[in-house]
C-alpha cells in the first residue's frame, strides 16, 4: 500500500514539474517587437553589437518561431550599417539575425539627406528594405501591434 502511494505522489510530482516546466517555455507567447537605432555605435560599434546581443537574447528567451522583429534605422543610427561593411562581427551577427525573422529596415530620407548609396556604402541592404522614413516606420509598426525597444 505505501509503495502504491509513494508512487503514485512520484507520478503527481513528474506530471506537476513538467506542467511548470511547459508553461516556463510558453512564458512569453508570440511577439511582434520593433527595435528603434538611431545613434552612433560609438567605440568599435559597442552600441550596436550591445543592440545584436538584445536582439539575440530576446529571440532566444521568446523562441525564434514565434517572435518577428524589425530592426528601424534612420538617422546616426545608419552607421550601424555602414560599420558592417568592414566589421566581421557585426556582419556575422547581422547575417545570423537574418536568418532568424529579424528584418533590418533603412530610412530613405536619411539616405537621400547624406547622399548615401545602399547598395555601395552599407552591408547587405536590398530596395525592399529601404521605408519612406525612419520615424513613422516607427510609429506605423507600433500601430501594427509590434512593442518599441530602444537598446
Amino acid at each position: 500500500m505505501f509503495k502504491r502511494f509513494a508512487l503514485a505522489c512520484a507520478a503527481a510530482l513528474f506530471a506537476v514539474l513538467s506542467i511548470a516546466q511547459a508553461e516556463e517555455s510558453d512564458r512569453y507567447g508570440a511577439q511582434k517587437v520593433v527595435y528603434h537605432i538611431n545613434q552612433d555605435g560609438g567605440q568599435e560599434s559597442k552600441y550596436y553589437k550591445g543592440a545584436l546581443r538584445n536582439i539575440q537574447n530576446q529571440i532566444n528567451a521568446v523562441g525564434r518561431d514565434k517572435i518577428e522583429v524589425k530592426v528601424v534605422m534612420h538617422g546616426n543610427g545608419i552607421n550601424f550599417l555602414k560599420a558592417a561593411k568592414t566589421d566581421q562581427t557585426l556582419q556575422s551577427e547581422v547575417t545570423s539575425l537574418k536568418t532568424q525573422n529579424v528584418t533590418f529596415l533603412v530610412c530613405n530620407n536619411t539616405l537621400q539627406s547624406r547622399k548615401i548609396d545602399y547598395e555601395a556604402d552599407l552591408f547587405e541592404v536590398f530596395e525592399d528594405e529601404i521605408v519612406p522614413s525612419g520615424v513613422a516606420e516607427v510609429s506605423y509598426l507600433q500601430q501594427q501591434g509590434y512593442t518599441y525597444m530602444k537598446p
